[in-house]
């Protein structure tokens, strides 16, 4: 694990330490019973138009790789921007410290996509590390949260999973290596997101989903993330396999970013 993300990590558990508790499966199974709270999940919009790239747009107002990227962004504007611009699914970053969002935010997003009748999923991007924080995705009405496959052991991974599971979420598992991935492999996911960026260096190499990519077997959506910024960017890791792509850097520096939404489309 790079020095960055362990840092990330280890405050990331020292957040939430005064929150950990017990996560029953009834509990998890009551957020479920809570249908307004799921618009449907994000693997069944990844793979309702078989033949079309998705796009998971993000909601990001910096990192630690880019920086500021748009520190004072409003979550809804820029939700409403993606959705009308069709994209398939949202991703919002909930980690404050590093990345300049909350939870709040996914709260308004869903709020406002319930307002105006858009069943468009929303991923919680976070660090997780216990499933206390999947009972916050749920509550705030996440359909998809993020499994950091580098970061955790299998024991966590199989927790944050199955609580996801009954929560009626989705996971979506990230890997950087083929090590990476044989290890979320065998948890069977429907969804597994190809980081082009190396969390030890934060050099960033679209060839990592050229590699990777086709070694995920059928029936696992395929996703490529970080470094798409263009539609040639998007054809590449298209052209290897990937059935939708996760895009944040690139369209927070839209004022619009339909252009480059419909050009994603386009492939």
């Amino acid at each position: 694990m790079s020095d960055k993300l362990t840092e990330i990590m280890d405050w990331k558990r020292q957040e939430i330490a005064s929150l950990v508790r017990p996560v029953s499966d009834r509990e998890l199974e009551r957020l479920r019973s809570r249908k307004d709270l799921h618009p449907f999940l994000m693997s069944e919009a990844l793979g309702a138009r078989p033949g079309r790239l998705g796009v998971i747009a993000e909601i990001k107002r910096r990192s630690p790789s880019a920086g500021s990227i748009r520190e004072g962004a409003n979550a809804e504007d820029q939700a409403i921007k993606y959705v009308n611009a069709e994209a398939d699914a949202l991703s919002v970053l909930t980690d404050q410290k590093f990345f300049g969002g909350r939870i709040q935010d996914l709260w308004d997003v869903v709020e406002l996509l319930e307002r105006h009748c858009r069943r468009v999923p929303c991923l919680r991007k976070d660090f997780m590390v216990h499933p206390v924080q999947v009972v916050e995705a749920a509550e705030a009405g996440a359909s998809a949260i993020l499994i950091i496959v580098r970061a955790l052991d299998d024991g966590t991974i199989r927790d944050l999973q199955h609580a996801a599971e009954v929560a009626g979420m989705d996971s979506l598992f990230e890997v950087h290596t083929q090590e990476e991935l044989d290890r979320a492999l065998r948890f069977n996911p429907k969804l597994v997101g190809v980081n082009n960026r190396d969390l030890k260096r934060f050099v960033t190499d679209l060839s990592i989903s050229e590699s990777l990519i086709p070694q995920i077997p059928d029936g696992v959506i395929r996703v490529s993330e970080s470094g798409i910024f263009s539609a040639e960017d998007a054809a590449r890791v298209r052209a290897a396999g990937a059935d939708a792509i996760l895009v944040g850097q690139a369209l927070m520096e839209q004022d619009d970013p339909t252009e480059l939404l419909e050009a994603f489309h386009s492939l």
